[in-house]
């Protein structure tokens, strides 16, 4: 038996939906840390929370710790670990697996 066949339209949708968000959240960390160290524009610190918030905060972290980047921030380095166990309660709540 595949694991795909094991979840319904609806979580797979929601699944894909979190791979997308995750790995959009790991290269805006990425980027803006690109172009940190070239002094040029940035991207916003609320846009890198708001992904967070909505699924994106694993591509977050494995951002801030593959890049190096905003770890030295209170706000990244403690608000998204939160975020991201936010998140995964969330996601066992969609998942049937807490009632």
């Amino acid at each position: 038996m595949d694991i795909i066949s094991k979840f319904n339209n609806q979580e797979l949708i929601f699944i894909w939906y979190l791979l997308i968000i995750n790995i959009i959240s790991f290269f805006t960390f990425g980027i803006d840390k690109s172009k940190s160290e070239k002094d040029k524009w940035r991207i916003k610190e609320s846009t890198m929370i708001i992904l967070s918030v909505f699924g994106g905060s694993s591509g977050g972290i494995i951002g801030m710790i593959i890049f190096k980047h905003k770890t030295n921030k209170k706000k990244f380095y403690i608000g998204i670990p939160i975020i991201f166990l936010i998140n995964k309660i969330v996601e066992l709540f969609i998942f049937g697996c807490i009632k």
